[in-house]
């Protein structure tokens, strides 16, 4: 791949030009390559699977990347479209990354590439019922808080803008 720069001929080209593709970047450059052929390619299952995740991937990015404006407050100044940024949130789940529980305080770390949209907190006594459930409030950075009485398993849930769960349980 080449990258075409300072050339007022090749300035602002896109498109395929026989067997030679022409891109323009966000950022004004126009990158050059090969137009390559996949024509008689043959994909296994797994490359199917994931071309179909893909497929909703990019469903959801066209139409998130005009709705959530952290999208493109993300990609000002980068090479990375809003579109970019919603299809690597799709692809890339929250993460609970810690979860401390002092008293009836409990705090959770969870972080992503984009945003923690919530956070629920379970907990269950040993038998696996409930004793209780609900929504954490944001906190500071990537922390979230919990309060309750109730003690056991704890296990928290956090969601991002695409929908994706990460969990961690103690």
């Amino acid at each position: 791949m080449a990258k075409v720069g300072d050339n007022l001929v090749m300035e602002g080209t896109r498109g395929k030009l026989g067997n030679v593709v022409f891109r323009l970047m966000p950022n004004g450059e126009t990158w050059v390559s090969k137009n390559y052929n996949f024509s008689h390619r043959k994909f296994s299952k797994a490359q199917k699977t994931h071309q179909n995740r893909f497929q909703r991937a990019a469903a959801y990015a066209r139409l998130a990347a005009k709705v959530h404006p952290i999208y493109a407050k993300l990609a000002k100044g980068t090479v990375k479209s809003p579109y970019n940024w919603a299809l690597s949130d799709w692809f890339n789940p929250p993460v609970v990354e810690q979860i401390e529980h002092i008293k009836n305080h409990i705090r959770i770390l969870a972080t992503d590439n984009v945003m923690v949209t919530k956070v629920q907190v379970t907990i269950l006594d040993k038998a696996g019922k409930v004793l209780a459930k609900g929504e954490a409030t944001k906190a500071k950075d990537n922390w979230w808080n919990y309060v309750s009485k109730a003690n056991g398993k704890i296990i928290a849930e956090a969601w991002d803008l695409a929908g994706n769960v990460g969990k961690r349980e103690e």
